[in-house]
């Protein structure tokens, strides 16, 4: 499932209109709009806020644990670059997070 589709869902569940949504997290209801359309996706941040806000684990939200994911999905060697280069003294879990966002990136570059 999309991260579109997750918002929708998850506000739909908790029976916020995207005014509502929009409002607790300080953005344009246009913005959850495009979200919720695919037009654009939430950084990282709002991803943790959403997740905050509709009691789910970031994992959740940011798609890390979808089913539908490949987890085989090779990072190439520039993204590997980039993951490994953000902090050399951060921890193995951390780094494994950064990859995972990675590869949401380009789970959702390849949509475009």
């Amino acid at each position: 499932m999309e991260i579109s589709q997750r918002i929708k869902e998850y506000r739909l569940e908790k029976r916020y209109t995207q005014k509502e949504l929009a409002d607790l997290l300080n953005v344009k209801s246009s913005t959850v709009s495009g979200w919720e359309l695919g037009r654009n996706t939430p950084s990282i941040e709002m991803i943790k806020k959403l997740a905050d806000i509709f009691n789910v684990p970031f994992d959740d939200m940011a798609g890390v644990t979808d089913s539908s994911r490949n987890s085989n999905d090779e990072l190439t060697r520039n993204q590997k670059l980039v993951a490994y280069s953000i902090d050399p003294d951060i921890s193995d879990e951390e780094r494994n997070d950064i990859i995972e966002m990675v590869k949401i990136a380009m789970k959702n570059r390849r949509r475009v």
